[in-house]
């Protein structure tokens, strides 16, 4: 047996009596991809990104598409890996497998540090912010609510897998209901009280100018399209991997894709070209416009649904990653037991919670992700590349889903990816560099647990597992 399957088959032998259950369904995973993705974006940046293409609606909208597009790229390549390998820990185990595991570390450890947690706490303080709209907050009071609506999440987490997903489809099922009825009241107010404004706007910036900010406006659309990797981390508890995981991305994609054209297709509509561009809050603007200032509270509402919802997904899957990383020894022990009653990583869920409280109460978490969030592209593409890997080492491994396209699929995505990171490192190098040594802080903390890995798999026990 190649070197690789022998790994394969250490690794997928865990030391814990008690595994994850497979109960997620088709629905739940579609559901997940949305709810995941769609947090407060859609209400706030359609605004920068018509700005940055001269206010033109063709290429506003063709951003979006193409963005879309290539997400759903990566969603395809990530369909063939995880119904190949339907394990806990998705990018993790990839990753490993095919790249070895110190990079996989350093994602998981870049994961659980800044971007998971980070945008959990992002989304808990934006949520108190938003609440403070209908209760007026002190500093303070903000605060306790943003730590609050994490342990709140947390609980539900550790409590069973099943009922966060049933929240998950429940908040994810309201917000795109929401969402879907805003535009269509749009377009239908729009042409019905000929509110038309103008809405064929095109750039008069000189191409140069133009192509740059379309690449400023395709970042931009991708940052609002990124969340449907972390379905891939929960593979471990779907109920048949297999069948369901290539579909699930891609009809997840293709929704997502549909809901944001159509959002867009409406914020136009009400406002014109000129209109969406110069609000911060393009949602709000144009229901205030169209029909009153006090229907604006109900896009707030939704909005406290949505980033609630993406908070949720996020402690749904994030804590698999490590979960997956304390089997191999790579993370505290603890975080690898599952909860003997609820059937949860419930150790991993709580560290995870318990790190995002303490970044959201301390407010240094925005610094943080600003510096570490283009990092999350350089593993997504790695990832993307295990796809190359797996097919050249384990030809014969089943794939019950292949990825359409192939190799020009997952070549486009990791060329977005890489043309992404490579964007960032050019026009703020400073920060790019910062992100680069937080990650690379992973390094010492990897020798650690590499170092306690070896000296506790030299126990018999070990030994036996090893030979199996």
């Amino acid at each position: 047996m190649p070197a690789l399957e022998n790994n394969l088959a250490v690794t997928e032998a865990s030391t814990y009596k008690k595994q994850l259950s497979r109960i997620l369904s088709f629905r739940d995973l579609v559901l997940l991809i949305v709810g995941t993705v769609i947090g407060s974006g859609i209400f706030l940046v359609p605004g920068a990104v018509l700005k940055q293409v001269g206010n033109s609606v063709p290429l506003g909208l063709s951003v979006w598409l193409i963005g879309g597009v290539l997400s759903l790229l990566g969603a395809l390549t990530y369909g063939e890996l995880s119904a190949m390998k339907p394990q806990a820990g998705g990018l993790y185990v990839y990753i490993r497998d095919c790249f070895g595991p110190f990079l996989a570390f350093l994602f998981g450890w870049t994961l659980f540090l800044v971007i998971s947690s980070g945008s959990i706490a992002t989304l808990a303080v934006a949520f108190s912010n938003y609440l403070a709209e209908f209760i007026p907050l002190s500093h303070f009071w903000a605060k306790v609510i943003s730590v609050l609506i994490i342990v709140v999440i947390g609980i539900v987490n550790v409590r069973g897998t099943r009922q966060s997903a049933d929240l998950q489809n429940v908040t994810t099922a309201i917000k795109v209901t929401a969402i879907l009825i805003m535009s269509a009241v749009l377009l239908w107010f729009a042409s019905n009280h000929g509110v038309m404004p103008d809405s064929t706007a095109s750039a008069t910036s000189s191409g140069t100018s133009l192509a740059s900010g379309f690449g400023l406006a395709m970042i931009s659309v991708l940052w609002a399209y990124e969340g449907w990797q972390y379905s891939t981390f929960s593979a471990g508890e779907v109920t048949n991997p297999q069948r369901d995981f290539g579909r699930a991305l891609l009809a997840g994609s293709a929704t997502l894709i549909g809901i944001y054209l159509f959002a867009n297709v409406g914020y136009i509509s009400a406002l014109g070209a000129q209109g969406v561009s110069q609000s911060n809050r393009v949602a709000a603007t144009a229901l205030s416009t169209v029909i009153g200032p006090g229907v604006a509270k109900l896009v707030t509402a939704t909005i406290l649904i949505a980033m609630f919802s993406a908070a949720n997904s996020i402690v749904l899957t994030a804590p698999r990653v490590y979960y997956a990383m304390a089997n191999d020894g790579l993370f505290f022990r603890k975080l690898a037991e599952v909860h003997p009653r609820f059937g949860t990583p419930a150790f991993a869920v709580i560290a995870l919670a318990a790190w995002s409280a303490l970044l959201a109460a301390s407010g240094t978490f925005e610094q943080l992700l600003t510096y570490v969030i283009f990092i999350g592209w350089i593993f997504y593409a790695l990832a993307a590349a295990s796809v190359f890997v797996y097919r050249k080492r384990m030809p014969n491994l089943e794939r019950p889903f292949r990825v359409p396209g192939y190799p020009f699929t997952p070549l486009l995505f990791i060329l977005a990816a890489a043309l992404l990171v490579i964007n960032t490192v050019i026009r703020q190098p400073a920060r790019a560099a910062i992100g680069l040594g937080i990650v690379l802080l992973g390094a010492p903390a990897y020798a650690i647990w590499r170092r306690r890995d070896h000296k506790t798999s030299a126990n018999p026990a070990d030994v036996e597992v090893a030979k199996a």
